[in-house]
């Protein structure tokens, strides 16, 4: 449609017509199928009459459903303006790849971007139009039970995720192929307080601009289309009424002009966080501060109209929402084509194609971090007698929480992995996922599951065949971890060991003095001290998706060689938590592990240092650094310093490489972090190969919010790390002249 019959349309909608564009209900206000359920949504007491003229649905997930919701609605509808669909597409729609945190894990944004170009074409062709992806909401804390839907604990790594996930969703509109994206949650609802979901964030202006923004900058810049409001407050304002950041930030600062939505009742939740004594004024604060859509309350639906008529309410507010939300959905062709990409047909064709399975597949292999591997115990033989063992050797729940749409048939579970490469292999579960089921049954209820009987095996009866399994074998391979609604929304945990019955199953194992490889599935950082210990090697395979048991196969018999880096910190004790590496530096600093000096930052009876620090992982490949070379020790305001490093495959693999550069201002007007991740170089080398990796430094990498909130770099000296993680050593320093 042209603007100006955009414009015209819009002037001829009445006041009420205008305010059903900022609601959005699910599917049961509209059919009798079931919808998936993300919120407390037990009679929102909405007007019915305003049920007519709502803006978009959420989370309706077929062509056939769409079609015929579509339909109804614009049969009735004066002006024939159809619905926005709408839904959670986190990890993939049908084909369904590892969880974001994994994801972030590989280091690889090409591979990233083409598993949301293949969300997005079988979530098109579903009839859906948006996505609630990427979230990239940046995390410290491993209590958080959303870790598992972000990226990385970085600031650097996020942007770039954020990003390639944006162009990847919408890229070039087609409806065969493309959705909007919408990124989420802005702003800085991964720092809650406690690791406690829902819980309120406090971060100064510097944390906040330096820290979290940047990768929700980095989804507006690749062109993203909506916004949704975080649940948390900022400063003690919650965000979905925050002026200085819908307004001023988003909308003033970054030119944002898309459409904003509330989270799932995230408007009415105003009165919850004692900033509106009712519905009406929690209405009238959100669409002020520039929440475009009420997400499944009735405070938009039910009050707008009255403010208006009152007098309380500028109808501007209304207006530029309204004609946003029309904007959205002409620019995805809907006037044209109400039914945009659903097509039945289509969804047969694209749906878990062998192509996609393949990139599935692939994901896997670049997403699972090899933590530990004694004595080179993998790649494993094929004709090695392995005995598979765990709550996850057979389960196909590795899709993790969100993964709603997924067929559970289609989901290779990991004995079936492994048996493409061995015909030795003895299976059994030997002990329940979990010693209590409580918080697994209240998330059963919420997304409509039925509940699970904690009895179901006898753990000592399970034991027993473990240990007769385990006892013919050569090797032993364990797959533990938590279970999948243990980690997502509202999934915050305290406790981030394995539960006791697994724990108990590992140490039994462990006594027939067999090689034990671990792998741990979770969707966030656990405690793997106790593991670590006992296990010869130790894999990190995060909830892989559908392809987990033959991507995790892969890798365990070689012909797959792990690349993958962990982009978030494992840590020693949970009462490090929140623990990051780009800390800053404290006044009384330990410097030497060794040193006995009581009056220093430390802990008496953990270390400072994660178990396994951000960027590290293993591979069957050895790679060796050269020091680094600059061809100038000075860096000119307006010039570019050249950063180089030989890197050596000294194996008999040939593998790939994430070489990673970190540079530390040493003086600043404040203080500034330790190190910071600026840039990552994947290198693929044969066995015995040698390559030159080169990195380019400019001013703009050392630029931060200075001491009077001015952004720019300063003059002086810095220091400059190339190596393998976080942890490198491997360092050289250049001055900055202005």
């Amino acid at each position: 449609m042209r603007e100006d019959n955009l414009i015209e349309l819009f002037n001829s909608l009445s006041l009420e017509e205008k305010i059903g564009q900022l609601i959005q209900l699910n599917p049961d206000f509209f059919s009798r199928n079931n919808a998936i359920k993300t919120g407390p949504i037990s009679s929102i007491g909405i007007d019915e009459n305003m049920i007519p003229y709502v803006g978009s649905i959420l989370n309706a997930t077929n062509a056939q459903d769409i079609r015929t919701i579509q339909n109804e609605y614009l049969k009735k509808s004066k002006h024939k303006i159809p619905l926005l669909f709408m839904a959670d597409i986190i990890n993939g729609y049908k084909t369904v790849f590892p969880i974001p945190i994994a994801l972030g894990c590989s280091f690889d944004f090409q591979m990233v971007e083409e598993t949301a170009e293949i969300a997005a074409k079988e979530a098109a062709v579903s009839g859906i139009h948006v996505t609630f992806s990427p979230m990239v909401d940046m995390v410290h804390d491993a209590r958080w039970g959303r870790v598992m839907e972000t990226y990385s604990e970085d600031t650097y790594l996020n942007s770039q995720y954020a990003s390639v996930m944006v162009k990847g969703y919408q890229g070039t509109n087609d409806p065969n192929k493309n959705i909007a994206s919408c990124v989420k949650h802005f702003a800085g609802y991964g720092g809650v307080l406690s690791g406690r979901d829902y819980n309120t964030v406090e971060l100064s202006e510097r944390t906040l601009r330096e820290e979290y923004l940047p990768a929700y900058q980095a989804a507006i810049n690749a062109g993203c289309k909506m916004v949704m409001t975080s649940f948390n407050t900022i400063n003690r304002i919650p965000v979905t009424a925050n002026k200085k950041l819908l307004r001023d930030v988003l909308r003033n600062e970054w030119g944002f002009n898309g459409v904003t939505i509330s989270d799932h009742s995230a408007v009415k939740e105003l009165i919850n966080h004692g900033v509106a004594e009712n519905e009406k004024i929690a209405a009238s604060m959100a669409i002020r501060a520039g929440t475009d859509i009420d997400m499944m309350t009735a405070c938009y639906a039910n009050n707008l109209s009255q403010l208006i008529k009152n007098g309380e309410l500028d109808i501007k507010y209304i207006d530029e929402a309204a004609l946003r939300v029309l904007k959205l959905k002409n620019d995805l062709g809907l006037f044209e084509n109400p039914y945009r990409g659903a097509n039945s047909i289509a969804e047969k064709q694209y749906i878990l194609s062998k192509e996609f399975k393949s990139k599935a597949r692939e994901a896997v292999t670049k997403s699972c971090v090899l933590l530990k591997n004694e004595d080179n115990l993998l790649p494993l033989k094929k004709d090695t007698k392995i005995a598979l063992i765990g709550p996850y050797s057979e389960s196909r729940e590795l899709c993790g929480m969100w993964s709603f749409t997924v067929d559970d048939k289609e989901v290779v579970n990991l004995k079936k992995g492994l048996k493409q490469y061995s015909n030795n292999l003895c299976s059994c579960i030997g002990s329940q996922m979990l010693d209590d089921y409580t918080v697994v049954n209240e998330l059963n209820q919420l997304f409509g599951k039925s509940s699970i009987d904690s009895s179901f095996i006898d753990d000592s009866d399970e034991l027993a065949r473990a240990i007769k399994c385990a006892d013919h074998s050569d090797v032993i391979i364990i797959a533990v971890g938590e279970h999948p609604y243990q980690s997502g929304e509202a999934a915050s945990r305290v406790d981030l060991k394995l539960p006791d019955v697994q724990m108990n199953l590992i140490k039994e194992l462990s006594k027939l003095n067999k090689p034990i490889i671990t792998l741990v599935f979770s969707g966030r950082p656990l405690i793997l001290n106790e593991i670590t210990k006992i296990s010869n090697a130790i894999m990190q395979c995060w909830y892989p998706g559908i392809e987990g048991g033959n991507g995790i196969a892969d890798i365990l018999f070689g012909i797959a060689n792990p690349s993958a880096r962990l982009s978030i910190s494992f840590p020693y004790h949970v009462g490090q938590c929140p623990i990051n590496y780009s800390y800053l530096p404290t006044g009384r600093p330990l410097i030497n592990k060794s040193d006995n000096n009581r009056f220093i930052s430390k802990y008496i009876d953990a270390p400072n240092d994660p178990l396994y620090c951000f960027g590290y992982g293993l591979s069957y490949s050895d790679f060796k650094y050269s020091s680094i070379t600059l061809n100038s020790e000075i860096l000119k305001k307006d010039g570019l310093i050249e950063a180089t490093v030989i890197i050596e495959n000294t194996s008999d693999y040939d593998g790939t490489e994430t070489v990673q550069l970190y540079l530390r201002d040493k003086v600043a007007s404040v203080s500034r972090p330790v190190k910071e991740l600026k840039a990552i170089k994947k290198v693929s080398l044969r066995s015995k190969e040698k390559k030159a990796v080169e990195f380019i430094i400019n001013n703009d990498m050392l630029k931060f919010y200075r001491s009077d909130m001015t952004y720019d770099s300063e003059p002086g000296e810095f220091e400059l790390f190339i190596g393998h993680d976080s942890s490198t050593m491997n360092k050289t320093t250049f001055k900055l002249i202005k």
